[in-house]
């Protein structure tokens, strides 16, 4: 059995970006900052080996931030299906 990744999920390499990992509602707080920091170490990981980055490590720490000031709010501590965020 082949399993898809979460880019293939999201609609494939092009549409995948950090802020909409923040922003996505079936992934809860948690789940986002789990993933958006995977994304930030590698992405600062290519930087240091010299390789070509898609994202820059700033991009990311906006969609963190933004992720964290949902949770000062309450937001997005469950998923969609708990009904918020």
């Amino acid at each position: 059995m082949v399993f898809d990744t979460l880019k293939q999920r999201m609609g494939g390499a092009d549409q995948l970006n950090p802020m909409q990992i923040a922003r996505h509602t079936l992934f809860t707080a948690r789940e986002k900052l789990d993933l958006l920091n995977q994304l930030k170490a590698e992405a600062t990981g290519a930087q240091v080996e010299g390789d070509p980055v898609a994202f820059e490590p700033e991009e990311i720490d906006a969609a963190i931030a933004h992720v964290r000031e949902g949770v000062a709010r309450g937001v997005g501590t469950e998923t969609v299906l708990k009904g918020d965020y």
